[in-house]
């Protein structure tokens, strides 16, 4: 016997795991209907009834998915004890319970006999279920883990019967559709329950009755309440309306509304006040106060809160209710900040999420609203029924009080409005006030689709999805809004829609009228700094304000320092630190270089590398001396004034740069002493760019994503300030050229045609341009800290950062002091670990500790590499650019590579001929006054620095230290009206001290122009010195450093590259890894020679590198792959690790192996290696057992035999280096490739990569060489022979099929390992339909080997005329004396006055040999180029 049943319930329970004793948790049922059959289909009996509801209503939201209505219950339902009665009878005959989701069901019936105490059986008999037993059955494909989907009862029977059935959400018309799933799922053995052998089935279906649909009709009463025309009385035309309800796009991608924005379009609709309330975060709040005052509007402070049962359980998800609160007042603005903090904290599971238990906490000075359609009441009227609806709406009441409204909506929602009745119903009886909203989500009407895209974009849906925004979704609806009404409208608008209830009007006033206005700004407060017993002064503890003791104890250790770095202490240096301390004083901030002094001297103890110094810190002689900074400010003439200007009050701010792998420790040191809940990291937020917002609108628009990757790549890489899309769209083309360079414009020409010509482009840009800098996701600054002087929640809401257990602020780092923060920078800086890792591998190799504080700054060697610009590698002096200049200075002092430093960026860039002309006599060092000589000579009279204008404008016009970084603030930042106040003031105070005017005039005149440009030269200063440590390692220390560098940059497998080829200029072998020789990272080997890392290699972790190290030092290196098996831990090095070394050649120093025989197949038991792995674990256990006995000890002894060798042909080199790049994503031994690199850089146009993006390169024609890795020959239909070419470069590998006469011609070039050059071009297909339907064709293929001789005609040397020596032209003359050849060669010289000087030689021609190419690489002097004409 089979029963087969179905219910319809007031909802959904909470917890499906749920015990049936828990009857809060599941819902009551409403209707059951079930049929009992026989094996053979037959019917026995078919019930159907509707449940009399008894102390709970049915939700309306319930009713409009099953039909039943709590009055249409109450008149044709049964008694529950009835029905279930009725049931049970039929429970006892059954064999097995049937159901689509049967669990369920069971669950609802089982928890309804519970309530009445009614004994049953019905849990213990056997289940069918339709849904479970037919997933693979129906196979539809976007289940969880890759599987399939469960299929819903509908399809499940359009599977079956190939048609719906109607009426789904009755329960007897479910059992019935169910019931004939069933029995045909029997009859195809889908479903084989033993009692079944091959009798023949047939489904016997009762005669149904009416469904329950069947009298609904169509309810427009929502839509009109949009359409009123109900008059607007004159007392409520003179009212003011508040809006109280707004999201901004801080609600992640639910909103279009800026921030500024919602208050400006209040501002421009004549409101008196606006409110905030965005999702489960205050992150807009303080921009929006701040931008409220600034617009004259009172801001009113808000948070929509997602209310759930326990906020700490994280077992079950339960979203809560969105619970709109508001502050009254600062107080319940903190309130509302501990709150958000909370609900971002431990109350965060999927969303940020509070409960009732800390709401009561923190409620004082709180508006509490009913919130829109999700909130709780308003929820539970829809989907709990009104009985519980109301008993939380006497909760709201008895806890808020007056402060509790009940929030009315009219979006023209039919839900809404059955929901706005019930309310209205409560507010009666309860004496609550009603407030009108509209609950917005942006700011017009026309932005509806805008924010529709975005809520696509973060649920990662199509826009054309069909959408739904109450009731279940599951995979056929989206969420959506249900039109476009939910925009800021006018007060007018509001108005008209209340007309009927102007009291909603009022209150909203009433609401805004009980806000006390406050501002979010404050002073910083530092935490309080333990300083020693005998420098504390009792003053302190009347009034903390006068930091006595604080500025006594800095006093002490900066002499005390200044002893240490400066040995006597002069007049001018005393006057020089008094002046600091005074200023330091006169701030208020005597703690906070207490504070850095603090952790930098901690980070030292530890062993953290701390940068010299870094921004303007280091013109201050105070943190010289306290060892904040290493760099000595009076020596290089650094100013404590750009620091902290004298004459206004400001914070400091020292950014402090560590190695990067030792920053955490010193953090973890900060959270220690000041406590977790003082300590937080500053959040970021991600907003959308050009690129992600046309991807993003594409994906959720469908455009296919070659067209979307080739709109995203038309784009500039780096968009210029203050330009978007939608400026691009709006601008001219000369506009446009005059901010991208001609490559990018003319990519942007194409960009702008797709907008006006192609439709699904142009919708997709359209709307892409309105999302572009949405806010789109949150991140952590990369180094920003604040420490607070108590709980952090006291002062900012606070969230969980990613990928981390500290706390984030909300507010971000454009806020944080204004709001009171104290913000650390710490810095992590790669090129500080370098340095330590390098001094490591030195300390290892030679047994030298060195100290790169006391580098020899007039080191010959250091600026020689320099003045090569061998600068690959060397912190900030390795680009192309620099690397040039550089060879033109040729540097001899330390202020040189300041200078250089500072004036390689754009503006100051184009000074630099000027300065190496200067430096080399070449042009006349001139200064407008003779007095200006003292700041500008290590300049060579050039204005390169901020603090040189600073020097300057304090000697020519007696400007204090003050007026002096105002003046440079003002000309850094363009600040006309304070420039047009401080002119006459320089002017005035020049002349008089006997300057002519006109000098005067051409000084300022050149400030303004260059000042912008100017450089801070304490930064400068901090990084040249850093870079100085890199090269003089780079120049005596060659190897050690390389290997340095490589080690730091592992996870980006393009730099290992690069360096690698550096090491080879440098003539620096790297060696692949060996398990007997390399460390985790990079090292050098007793020959001098660098070791691959085994950190470097993909799927070796760092437990398994140190198992292995480890067990190498203790007992000698390792002689065989079994030996290595026997003696390390398995566990920590497993299968995995031991392939993935053994495709790297870290074996290959094992004698008579090479690396095909570690993946052989060995007898039929797995691969040799894993026969290895076996061995090894065979032996360890043997040795493991002998612990217990003698005999035991006997039983351990027996030998496990090593396993032979397995006999295999090794691997071609080109598959030993395909599996290099496998596992480290580089050829480590060289790429076959390698010896054409020449051919490749001279003759080549492209690669394959270029070949598969043939949209993007449609037109091009492209040269490429590459190795053929395999050919086939095939047939096509029509019985023609075609071709297959698999051909790789350096970027990938591509299939070329040729056909017809072209694979006749090109065939002999079809073998294996052969280098081919082929050359072709990206054009239209032969019968293409569309101008996008591209491919490249194949014109020619030569041999690789032969391309230099046939394609080369003539060799072009370039150099420069201060290169020029007589040495150098013996030197290039030799060379092509030793290599005489049929190729004429060009000396190019370039001469700054007579530009480029070409001398051809007629009678001396050259072999171009690669040991000739190699001897010109060795001149760093010169460039060349194989030339084709």
């Amino acid at each position: 016997m089979f029963l087969i049943f179905d219910t319809e319930t007031t909802g959904l329970p909470r917890d499906y795991n749920a015990p049936v004793s828990d009857s809060d948790n599941w819902p009551r049922m409403v209707q059951l209907a079930w049929q009992l059959h026989d094996d053979t289909g037959k019917l026995i009996t078919a019930k159907n009834y509707i449940i009399k509801p008894v102390g709970f209503d049915i939700p309306i939201a319930v009713a409009n998915v099953h039909g039943i209505t709590t009055e249409r219950a109450l008149a044709d339902g049964e008694d529950l004890q009835f029905v279930l009665e009725e049931f049970q009878k039929d429970v006892q005959q059954t064999t097995y319970n049937v159901g689509h989701n049967i669990e369920f069901d069971v669950n609802i019936v089982g928890a309804e006999f519970y309530r009445l105490s009614i004994a049953n059986n019905l849990a213990a008999k056997k289940l069918l279920d339709t849904m479970k037993s037919s997933v693979d059955f129906c196979a539809i494909p976007g289940g969880r883990g890759g599987g399939y989907k469960y299929p819903r009862l509908t399809d499940l029977h359009i599977k079956l019967f190939n048609k719906d059935f109607g009426d789904a959400h009755d329960a007897a018309y479910d059992v019935d559709a169910t019931a004939r799933c069933f029995f045909e799922l029997l009859k195809l053995r889908v479903i084989h329950p033993k009692e079944i052998t091959n009798q023949e089935i047939v489904y016997e279906a009762p005669k149904l009755a009416e469904a329950n649909f069947a009298k609904k009709t169509t309810d427009t009463s929502a839509e009109d309440v949009l359409k009123t025309t109900t008059p607007i009385s004159s007392e409520l035309e003179a009212l003011d309306f508040v809006h109280l309800h707004n999201h901004s796009e801080f609600s992640i991608l639910q909103s279009t509304t800026k921030v500024a924005g919602l208050v400006k379009k209040a501002k421009e609709l004549g409101m008196s006040a606006v409110a905030l309330t965005d999702h489960g975060n205050m992150m807009a709040t303080f921009h929006f106060v701040r931008e409220a005052h600034k617009e004259g509007i009172k801001p009113i402070v808000g948070c929509e809160f997602n209310l759930c049962v326990n906020r700490k359980n994280k077992d079950l998800k339960d979203n809560g209710f969105q619970t709109v609160l508001i502050a009254k007042n600062e107080k319940g603005y903190h309130n509302l900040v501990k709150l958000a903090s909370y609900a971002n904290t431990e109350g965060f599971y999927y969303v940020p999420r509070i409960d009732r238990e800390i709401l009561l906490e923190y409620k004082d000075n709180l508006i509490a609203l009913t919130g829109g359609i999700w909130g709780e009441v308003p929820n539970k009227i829809l989907f709990e029924g009104t009985k519980q609806a109301e008993e939380a709406f006497v909760w709201w009441k008895t806890n808020f009080g007056d402060d509790f409204y009940v929030e009315i909506n009219r979006h023209g929602v039919q839900e809404e409005e059955a929901v706005n009745k019930v309310l209205l119903e409560f507010a009666k009886k309860y004496d609550v006030k009603q407030i009108a909203t509209n609950n917005t989500y942006y700011l017009d009407k026309i932005d509806a689709v805008s924010q529709d895209v975005l809520l696509c974009i973060g649920n990662g849906n199509l826009v054309d999805k069909p959408k739904k925004y109450i009731g279940a979704k599951g995979k056929e609806f989206r969420f959506g809004f249900p039109n476009d009404e939910y925009y800021f409208k006018s007060k007018d608008e509001m108005k008209q829609l209340f007309a009927d209830m102007p009291e909603a009007i009022l209150n909203t006033v009433e609401v805004a009228e009980k806000i006390e206005p406050f501002k979010l700004e404050r002073d910083v407060l530092l935490p309080k700094f333990d300083i020693p017993e005998e420098f504390k002064d009792p003053k302190d503890e009347e009034d903390p304000t006068l930091k006595i003791g604080e500025n006594a104890y800095l006093r002490h250790i900066t002499y005390e320092g200044a002893k240490e770095r400066y040995g006597e202490i002069t007049e001018e240096l005393r006057e020089r630190i008094d002046f600091e301390l005074g200023v330091i004083k006169n701030t208020g901030y005597p703690g906070y270089f207490l504070i850095v002094e603090d952790f930098i001297r901690e980070a030292r103890k530890m062993g953290v590398s701390v940068g010299p110094g870094r921004g303007s810190a280091a013109g201050s002689v105070v943190a010289y001396c306290t060892k904040i900074t290493n760099i000595d400010p009076i020596k290089y003439d650094l100013l404590f004034e750009r620091f902290l200007n004298p004459d206004r009050i400001s914070m400091p701010d020292i950014d402090i740069d560590f190695d990067d792998e030792g920053r955490q420790l010193v953090m973890d040191y900060v959270i220690k002493k000041y406590g977790k809940s003082q300590v937080a990291q500053i959040i970021t937020y991600g907003k959308m760019a050009a690129k992600s917002a046309i991807r993003d609108t594409a994906r959720v628009f469908d455009l296919p994503l070659s067209e979307a990757n080739l709109l995203a790549k038309l784009l500039p890489k780096v968009i210029p300030g203050k330009w978007s899309i939608d400026r691009f769209l709006k601008e001219n083309e000369e506009e446009i050229k005059k901010v991208l360079r001609s490559d990018e414009a003319e990519r942007m020409k194409q960009f702008l045609s797709y907008a006006e010509s192609n439709p699904a482009a142009s919708k997709t840009i359209h709307q892409a341009k309105i999302v572009e800098g949405a806010l789109r996701n949150t991140g952590i600054h990369a180094c920003g800290v604040i420490i607070t002087p108590d709980d952090i929640t006291n002062f900012v809401p606070i969230a969980i950062a990613k990928d981390s257990e500290m706390a984030c602020t909300q507010f971000d780092n454009s806020v944080a002091e204004d709001a009171g923060l104290l913000k650390m920078d710490f810095l992590g800086l790669k090129t500080l670990t370098l340095i330590k890792d390098a001094c490591k591998i030195i300390k290892d190799k030679h047994g030298i500790e060195l100290d790169p504080e006391q580098f020899d700054i007039e080191d010959e060697k250091t600026y020689e590499l320099f003045q090569k610009g061998a600068t690959n590698g060397i912190f900030q002096y390795e680009s192309d650019g620099m690397q040039k200049y550089l060879k033109d200075l040729k540097p001899t002092v330390f202020a040189d590579l300041i200078a250089m430093n500072a004036l390689y960026r754009p503006g100051p860039i184009e000074y630099i001929p000027s300065f190496v002309k200067r430096k080399h006599g070449e042009e006349e060092v001139i200064y407008d006054l003779p007095e200006m000589e003292e700041y500008l000579k290590e300049t060579y009279g050039i204005t390169v620095y901020q603090e040189q204008v600073m020097l300057l404008s304090q000697k020519l016009a007696d400007f204090t230290k003050g007026e002096a970084d105002m003046l440079r603030k003002a000309m850094g930042k363009k600040q006309i009206a304070v420039l047009d106040k401080m002119k006459p003031q320089f002017i005035e105070q020049a002349k008089e001290k006997g300057h002519p005017e006109d000098k005067l005039e051409k000084i300022w005149k050149d400030w303004e122009a260059f000042a912008a440009y100017a450089f801070n030269k304490s930064h400068s200063t901090c990084y040249a010195w850093i870079a100085f440590q890199t090269a003089y390692l780079k120049a005596h220390y060659p190897a050690e450093y390389m290997a340095s560098v490589l080690s730091n940059n592992m996870n980006n497998i393009d730099q290992v590259t690069f360096f690698m080829d550096e090491c080879k200029r440098m003539k620096i072998k790297v060696l692949g890894p060996d398990v007997n020789e390399s460390v985790y990272k990079f090292t050098v080997n007793a020959n001098g020679e660098i070791r691959f890392g085994l950190g470097a290699i993909k799927g070796v972790g760092e437990r398994a590198v140190e198992c292995i190290i480890e067990e190498r030092k203790k007992n000698g290196a390792y002689s065989s792959i079994f030996d290595l098996t026997k003696r390390i831990d398995l566990r920590a090095a497993n299968k995995k690790t031991l392939e993935s070394l053994a495709l790297a050649g870290a074996f290959d120093s094992f004698p008579n192996t090479h690396r095909a025989q570690y993946f052989a197949e060995y007898d039929n038991k797995g691969t040799f290696l894993e026969m290895a792995i076996k061995f090894g674990n065979k032996f360890q256990e043997n040795a493991n057992s002998a612990q217990v006995s003698m005999f035991d000890m006997v039983e351990a002894e027996e030998e496990v035999d090593e396993p032979q060798l397995p006999h295999c042909e090794e691997w071609s080199t080109l598959k030993k280096l395909n599996a290099e790049k496998e596992v480290v994503g580089i050829f480590i031994s060289g790429h076959p490739l390698d010896d054409f690199k020449l051919e490749m850089q001279s003759f080549c146009r492209g690669n394959l990569s270029d070949v598969k993006n043939t949209l993007e390169n449609k037109g091009k024609e492209l040269a490429i060489a590459g190795i053929c890795t395999g050919a086939e020959e095939r047939m096509t239909k029509n019985g023609k022979p075609f071709g297959i070419l698999k051909v790789e470069d350096y970027e990938g590998s591509h299939d070329f099929f040729v056909f017809g006469e072209e694979y006749v011609k090109h065939k002999p070039y079809f073998l294996e390992g052969q280098y081919l050059f082929i050359k072709g071009k990206i054009q239209p297909r032969q019968w293409a339909k569309e101008d996008n339907d591209v491919e490249f064709k194949i014109a020619s293929i030569q041999l690789l080997s032969e391309v230099r001789e046939k394609r080369t005609k003539r060799v072009i040397i370039s150099l420069t005329n201060k290169t020029l020596t007589t040495d150098l032209f013996e030197e290039i003359e030799t060379i092509i004396e030793q290599h005489k050849g049929n190729v004429p060669f060009r000396l190019m010289v370039q001469d700054d006055e007579h530009g480029v000087v070409n001398m051809n030689s007629r009678t001396k021609k050259v072999e171009v040999s690669n040991e000739f190419l190699e001897k010109l690489d060795n001149l760093y002097q010169i460039k060349y180029k194989i030339s084709e004409s």
